[in-house]
């Protein structure tokens, strides 16, 4: 029993958790230290090139199971008609244009005579191979790593370096529109799939020599490349460190996106509401890295995912700064109306209804009699029931693909609507309430944040047909403790509001964009270069 309740509660474990405030000095603590994880045995190559080439064509062949792969290419060739060398791509993954151009054609005509074994590869990658990008290695599992990625190895015998020449030619979808955030004012381009071109994207919007895009594994045994996108003198070094101990610590199988990633980083895996912003528009992850944040690019994914991030964050567009000032806080005060009228109406409206019908006047009070005459189910599960089945219309629209899911959302909102009045299962009152809200709920642009308001509405409801409008109070004082008491990678996620910060992130209005001076205080920047 003692054992049981030390593991529920982790009395055992020793304090670590990241809280990175305002005042908070620019280092990180020496506690953050953490040891990588251990990786599979398939997984683990070790050792270095050997100088034997058979040997090291062996070692390739088994490691990538070639009896059975038909994709490992192992081309063997003779660099100026005389010294052994052997090229390993993976076929489909590399150029083989490239290959034959750059490769093995230069390698054919080079004069090798008089070149000491142990220096042909520095011959080969200086006097021969006209590639971009051409290094030397001697760590077998960063060669092994670059043929997985693409690369070419060049293995030389009696050599104990390999040439990683840059062949990578898969293809790829070339850049579209945006379809989750789709603007009018705004840029039209969108993240792929592919993460040179995701980099290429954001360097086109920074052309500073301060952002680095540092390329490192996202951890787990599947080596899924990622990107950690920031400006150097301008992001807090502590959340870089956090950043960089916390993908240490992954140790997953699975393959990586920007979804999974946040899941296996972020600190409160239990709450709904997100802690890193996704975003598919390389503008808006340009203008959060210049605010001081970081910007994680995963291979194979079109997000990137922007930490931290507040409730301010979640509830920006990336068309706000492309409208004037007027416009775009008329625009803005729209969207915080819906959302919260998309998350309070439902539970209000069951409050007066049952508990506080005084509050009502009695022409309303007559409408909803009216309405409810011939309905059996009771309020409370009449407003939950279709709130259920307008996540489910919705759920069903986005997963069909093409104009057939936009034509399922309308058709089946319609008919489903009518068919439940006619009924006798709803009434019209609670059926229009519902619509308003399933309005109010498109207005917030996160994708992730309306899911969380959708269970939030769910529990508001709940608390209200028990309590009225005090269970109301009670469920979002609650909640309101529980957001002042998260932090997305150690920033409070009710910044600048609780606590305050010196630079007030404007929620309701749009400030002036000549106002705009550096980075946000809340990130806790380097003011030298903010």
């Amino acid at each position: 029993m003692k054992k049981a309740i030390r593991d529920l509660f982790r009395f055992d474990q020793p304090y670590r958790k990241f809280e990175l405030l305002e005042t908070e000095p620019k280092r990180t603590p020496s506690f953050f230290a953490c040891r990588k994880p251990k990786q599979a045995k398939e997984y683990a190559i070790e050792g270095t090139v050997d100088r034997d080439l058979k040997t090291n064509r062996k070692r390739l062949f088994t490691l990538f199971r070639g009896a059975d792969n038909s994709d490992l290419i192992l081309r063997s060739f003779l660099i100026g008609g005389r010294v052994k060398a052997l090229a390993v791509c993976l076929n489909g993954m590399a150029d083989a244009k490239q290959i034959g151009a750059f490769i093995l054609r230069p390698a054919y005509r080079a004069n090798v005579d008089g070149i000491p074994e142990k220096s042909l590869p520095v011959f080969l990658k200086e006097r021969v191979l006209s590639m971009q990008e051409a290094e030397l290695c001697a760590d077998w599992a960063t060669v092994v790593s670059a043929i997985t990625e693409g690369r070419t190895a060049v293995l030389i015998d009696g050599a104990k370096e390999a040439v990683l020449a840059d062949t990578r030619g898969f293809v790829s979808r070339p850049v579209g529109e945006p379809q989750n955030e789709m603007t009018i004012l705004g840029p039209k381009e969108a993240f792929t799939e592919n993460l040179r071109t995701n980099v290429t994207l954001l360097r086109r919007i920074l052309k500073r020599p301060d952002f680095v895009c540092r390329f490192r594994d996202a951890g787990g045994t599947n080596r899924t490349k990622l990107v950690i996108a920031y400006l150097d003198g301008t992001v807090n070094p502590s959340l870089l460190q956090e950043l960089e101990r916390r993908l240490d610590a992954i140790a997953s199988n699975d393959p990586m996106t920007v979804g999974r990633v946040e899941q296996l980083i972020e600190e409160y895996t239990y709450l709904p509401m997100p802690q890193m912003l996704k975003t598919e528009r390389p503008d808006r992850a340009a203008a959060a890295v210049l605010d001081g944040r970081i910007a994680l690019l995963v291979e194979g994914c079109p997000l990137a995912g922007v930490l931290p991030i507040t409730l301010g964050t979640l509830m920006e567009s990336g068309e706000d700064t492309d409208m004037r000032q007027p416009v775009g806080t008329i625009v803005r005060l729209i969207r915080m109306t819906g959302a919260l009228l998309s998350t309070y109406l439902p539970a209000y409206f069951l409050a007066l209804a049952l508990h506080h019908p005084g509050q009502l006047s009695s022409e309303i009070l007559e409408t909803v009699i009216s309405s409810r005459s011939m309905v059996f189910l009771p309020l409370p599960v009449e407003m939950i029931f279709l709130l259920l089945v307008f996540q489910l219309v919705r759920e069903a629209g986005l997963r069909v693909p093409g104009a057939v899911g936009h034509a399922i959302g309308i058709i089946g909102g319609l008919l489903l609507g009518q068919a439940a009045v006619s009924a006798n299962i709803v009434s019209t009152v609670v059926l229009i309430i519902v619509a308003l809200t399933g309005l109010g709920n498109f207005a917030v642009p996160d994708y992730s944040a309306q899911v969380a308001i959708a269970y939030y509405r769910v529990a508001l409801c709940i608390a209200a047909s028990f309590g009225g409008l005090l269970g109301i109070a009670v469920t979002g004082l609650s909640t309101t403790a529980v957001l002042a008491s998260l932090k997305s990678f150690g920033v409070p996620f009710l910044t600048p509001f609780a606590p305050v910060a010196a630079h007030r992130e404007h929620l309701f209005w749009r400030e002036r964009i000549q106002n705009r001076r550096g980075a946000s205080d809340w990130a806790n920047p380097d003011r030298r270069r903010a």
